[in-house]
């Protein structure tokens, strides 16, 4: 999922701050979660998706990352 999340973020031209807003998750949070640093919980990933108005399963599909 954290290649996928940095990708649909910068594809909505979305900073961190802005998805943070959006879906009420920490900024350092996201940046964790891109990063590796940090797993997503699964309130967490439904919130994410929510923000950026996609399913939870293309947010955490590999396949989302060739797209």
């Amino acid at each position: 999922m954290n290649g996928n999340l940095k990708s649909l973020r910068e594809r909505r031209a979305l900073s961190l701050t802005d998805l943070s807003m959006l879906s009420k998750v920490s900024r350092v949070t996201i940046n964790r979660i891109e990063n590796r640093k940090q797993n997503a919980q699964p309130r967490t990933i439904r919130a994410l998706a929510k923000a950026l108005q996609i399913d939870v399963e293309e947010l955490t599909s590999e396949q989302s990352k060739l797209i």
